[in-house]
């Protein structure tokens, strides 16, 4: 029995990757905090998870050991699940956060931390500097604008959050009459930055004009056993498996010791050359595209760590694809359920 918990709205994709590859006799369950039907109902189980982190921690173990559950996959808060380790290895669980320890999680979801190990390993990343105040900011902003266009971004953060280009020559208002141009004045970012009640710290870091590559890869203590790369062209999206991109995540993901199924983002120079842009323990938003392209990440997870068969890849050659709303039928009495 395998048991995926509360993840991003993509857990209702890995569910139903699972769920082609393992055989019926093995039940599938998953849960989230949120009365989420649409998500979870592809599974055999479906739960409401607690709110309070330590008592969902517990109320986890209970069920899974009651239940007979082999492997659970956390999602959206691996970092919680990571500190509870030795607690399910005692329960005879075996738990994937997306890594092997706590540590690996805050060496990642630091982004200045990331960087400086990254380029440290010898991994091409993005040269990025940190700031926390306006004049930090500026400073760094006028010594790497003079070899080119510059970016900005929160060290912690997920979905692009708090992306900006910055530029002196963008009108003033841009930022509010197009906010998804991500294009800000350099000057009216600084100072909406020194005048924050509380500045988080910033990365600054050279703009790279070339397209983004984003690798979502099963992993086994950083051995990457499957992969696909998807590569955004306008409104669809590529796939790739022997690119530059890919190898650097591969190596990206090595470095790390990821575990679980994860996601590595990069991002082309000028000249084409893939640089690190960030590494999420976690299965990506586009987790279900992969199918498409003829690798089940989460069939292959889920079989591997059941100790069953994986399904068989067939990569499909020169495949464009791009997403459509889809709808899901549920019944009002779960929409009602507690």
């Amino acid at each position: 029995m395998i048991w995926f918990l509360e993840g991003q709205s993509s857990q209702r994709d890995v569910i139903a990757g699972a769920r082609l590859a393992l055989p019926e006799a093995v039940r599938i369950f998953a849960s989230h905090r949120q009365n989420r039907p649409e998500i979870t109902g592809l599974a055999d189980v479906a739960w409401r998870e607690p709110q309070d982190n330590e008592e969902r921690i517990a109320w986890v173990i209970e069920q899974a050991r009651a239940n007979q559950i082999k492997v659970l996959l956390a999602g959206r808060v691996g970092h919680v699940y990571e500190a509870y380790r030795a607690d399910f290895e005692a329960a005879g669980l075996q738990l994937v956060t997306g890594a092997l320890d706590r540590d690996t999680f805050e060496r990642v979801d630091d982004k200045s931390v990331f960087t400086r190990e990254a380029l440290a390993a010898g991994l091409a990343c993005i040269p990025a500097i940190t700031v926390h105040t306006q004049d930090e900011l500026q400073d760094a902003y006028a010594r790497l604008s003079r070899d080119g266009q510059v970016c900005v971004k929160p060290t912690r953060g997920i979905y692009g959050q708090g992306f900006w280009r910055l530029a002196d020559d963008v009108d003033p208002f841009r930022s509010f009459a197009n906010a998804d141009a991500h294009e800000v004045n350099a000057a009216v970012f600084a100072r909406a930055y020194g005048q924050s009640v509380d500045p988080k710290p910033l990365l600054v870091m050279p703009y790279m004009p070339g397209s983004e590559c984003s690798v979502d890869m099963m992993c086994e203590a950083g051995k990457a056993v499957a992969y696909v790369g998807r590569r955004k062209q306008g409104l669809m999206q590529s796939f790739e498996r022997d690119s530059a991109a890919v190898e650097l995540a591969i190596k990206a993901a090595r470095h790390f010791k990821c575990d679980g199924i994860v996601n590595v983002q990069t991002r082309d120079d000028a000249a084409g050359q893939p640089h690190l842009l960030e590494i999420n323990l976690r299965y990506s938003g586009g987790i279900g595209y992969t199918r498409e392209a003829g690798v089940n990440l989460p069939g292959i997870f889920a079989a591997r760590r059941l100790g069953l068969p994986e399904p068989v890849s067939a990569w499909r050659e020169d495949l464009q694809v791009k997403a459509i709303t889809v709808v899901v039928s549920v019944r009002a009495d779960e929409l009602l359920r507690c």
